[in-house]
C-alpha cells in the first residue's frame, strides 16, 4: 500500500509541474526565414498575392507529390484561398487564405520599398490564430534585389498541451518555411527579369478569325525600316493571294511573333479575310485553327468539303497542309483560323520597337499570375490597331497604337482562369492613342482605324467576375 500511495504522489507531482511548467512555456511562437532575390517586388509581391503558383513552390507536394489542391475564394489579394488533401499525414489537410495585402498592387511602383501579404493558416497544428507574414523589403543600389522574410506566428492561448507545442515549432512550420522559400526562389528565376508596373493588361475573349499567313524574318540591326519592308511584302502577296481566291481582307494588320532572336526576327503577318472556306486546286476547304507542328513535312492535306475528288496530298502544294495545319494557299501564303479563347491584351503607344517590351512584359505578368500559355501554337500576336500620323516635314505627330495579345489557356495547376485581371477588377483604365508629346491625341488629330471592320480580337473588358 506504501508503495501505491509513493507513485500517486509522485504522479501528481509529475503533474503538478508539467502543468507550471506548461504555464511557464510561452503563450506564442513566432519562427522566420529570409532569403533575398534578384526580382522586383512588384513581381514578387504578385506571385504571392494569390495562390495559382503556391503548388509550384509549396513543400507540400515534395513530401506526397499526389497532394491534391482546390482554388477557391478571390481570384487575387484578400479572400483568396488554397486548400489542399492527402493520404500522407504528414500533409494531411489544410487551407490558407489571403487575410490582407499592403499595399494595393496598383500602388506598387519604384517609389514604394516594402509590401507584407498576410495568409491565415487552418492546419492541424496546434494553436489559434496561426498565419503567415510574407514581408518584402526592395533592396540593392537600383531597387532591382527584393528580401523576403516568411514568418509564422501562432497564439497558444492557456492551453497547456498546445504551449508545450513551442517546443516544435522549428520543426514542421519552421520546414514549411524554408524548404518552400527555396522553391519560391526557382519560381521566381524563370520569370522574365522586366518591370511591368506600368502595363494594364485585360483578359479578352477573342473570336476564332479567318486569316491569310506569310511567315517572314528580318534582321533586327535593320530596325523599323526592315519591318516596314518585311511587312509590306507579306502583306502584298496575301492581296494578291485574297485576290485570285475572290474573297476580301477586311481587318488590320496582325505580327505572330515566333522568334525574337538576338539576331534575326522571325514572324507571320496576317489578315483577316471574309470567308471561313476557301476553293483551293479545284477543291472546297473549310479551315481550321492551327495544330501542334508535325515532326516531319508529309503532315495529312486539309479537310475537303468536297467528296468528288481526292484532297491534294503533297503538303508543299496547294491544297495540302503545312506542318502546323495550315492550308497552303499559293507559294508561302497560308490560311487559317487565327484566335479564339481568352487572351491577356495589353495596348502600346510609340514605334513599333516597344513591341517587343510589351509581349516580354505580358510573359512576364503571366506566370507572376499563374496563367498558362503556349507559344507554339497560341504565339503572341500585335494588331496595328491604328497607325502612326505624320505631318508634311516627315515627323511623327501621333504615334502608333498596338494592341499586344497573349493567348492564355487556363490557370496554372488545375485552377479555373478568372475572368478578368486584378487591373480590370480595380477599374484600371489603359492609354489611349498617345501624341508625339506625350499626350492624349484629341479626336482630330488621331487617325482613322486602319480598318472600319471589328479587330479579330475584342479589346472590350471581359465580365466581370471573381472566378478561378
Amino acid at each position: 500500500m506504501t508503495r501505491v500511495l509513493e507513485f500517486i504522489a509522485a504522479l501528481i507531482i509529475v503533474v503538478v509541474v508539467g502543468v507550471v511548467v506548461g504555464f511557464i512555456m510561452p503563450g506564442s511562437g513566432h519562427v522566420e526565414r529570409s532569403l533575398t532575390v534578384g526580382k522586383d517586388l512588384r513581381q514578387v509581391y504578385d506571385v504571392v498575392a494569390n495562390f495559382r503558383t503556391f503548388p509550384d513552390y509549396g513543400v507540400l507536394r515534395a513530401y506526397d507529390p499526389k497532394t491534391q489542391y482546390t482554388l477557391s475564394g478571390n481570384a487575387y489579394g484578400p479572400g483568396s484561398e488554397i486548400s489542399w488533401n492527402s493520404e500522407d499525414p504528414k500533409v494531411g489537410s489544410g487551407k490558407l487564405t489571403i487575410a490582407s495585402a499592403q499595399p494595393e498592387f496598383n500602388k506598387i511602383d519604384t517609389t514604394v520599398n516594402s509590401a507584407e501579404i498576410v495568409w491565415n493558416v487552418d492546419n492541424d497544428w496546434r494553436g489559434n490564430d496561426k498565419h503567415f507574414t510574407l514581408d518584402l523589403l526592395r533592396q540593392g543600389n537600383s531597387g532591382k534585389l527584393t528580401k523576403i522574410t516568411w514568418s509564422y506566428d501562432v497564439d497558444y492561448g492557456l492551453n497547456i498541451i498546445n504551449r508545450y507545442s513551442s517546443m516544435y515549432i522549428h520543426g514542421a512550420p519552421d520546414a514549411f518555411i524554408q524548404y518552400s522559400l527555396n522553391n519560391l526562389q526557382n519560381v521566381l528565376a524563370a520569370v522574365p527579369n522586366i518591370d511591368y508596373s506600368a502595363l494594364d493588361p485585360y483578359i479578352v475573349q477573342t473570336k476564332p478569325t479567318p486569316v491569310l499567313v506569310v511567315s517572314t524574318s528580318m534582321k533586327r540591326k535593320d530596325g523599323p525600316d526592315g519591318l516596314n519592308e518585311a511587312t509590306d511584302a507579306a502583306t502584298g502577296a496575301i492581296e494578291a493571294a485574297a485576290k485570285k481566291l475572290g474573297v476580301h481582307t477586311n481587318g488590320p494588320r496582325i505580327i505572330f511573333t515566333t522568334n525574337y532572336g538576338d539576331e534575326t526576327y522571325t514572324f507571320d503577318v496576317a489578315e483577316p479575310i471574309d470567308a471561313s472556306s476557301l476553293t483551293v486546286a479545284g477543291q472546297n476547304y473549310q479551315l481550321a485553327a492551327s495544330t501542334a507542328p508535325s515532326l516531319d513535312d508529309s503532315s495529312a492535306p486539309a479537310s475537303s468539303s468536297t467528296a468528288a475528288a481526292p484532297a491534294n496530298t503533297d503538303n508543299s502544294q496547294p491544297g495540302g497542309k503545312d506542318r502546323y495545319g495550315r492550308l497552303i494557299v499559293d507559294n508561302n501564303v497560308r490560311a487559317t483560323l487565327a484566335f479564339g479563347g481568352p487572351a491577356l491584351e495589353a495596348p502600346w503607344n510609340g514605334t513599333a520597337v516597344g513591341v517587343a517590351q510589351t509581349r516580354d512584359m505580358l510573359k512576364a505578368y503571366a506566370q507572376t499570375h499563374g496563367y498558362k500559355s503556349d507559344e507554339v501554337t497560341n504565339r503572341l500576336y500585335d494588331i496595328l490597331a491604328q497607325p502612326e500620323v505624320k505631318d508634311a516635314g516627315g515627323n511623327i505627330t501621333t504615334y502608333a497604337q498596338y494592341a499586344v495579345y497573349l493567348p492564355i489557356t487556363d490557370s496554372a495547376n488545375g485552377g479555373t482562369l478568372p475572368q478578368q485581371t486584378p487591373e480590370q477588377q480595380a477599374g484600371v483604365k489603359q492609354p489611349g492613342v498617345i501624341n508625339a508629346n506625350g499626350q492624349p491625341a484629341s479626336s482630330s488629330t488621331a487617325p482613322a482605324p486602319a480598318s472600319t471592320a471589328p479587330a479579330p480580337a475584342s479589346t472590350a473588358a471581359a465580365p466581370a467576375g471573381n472566378g478561378q
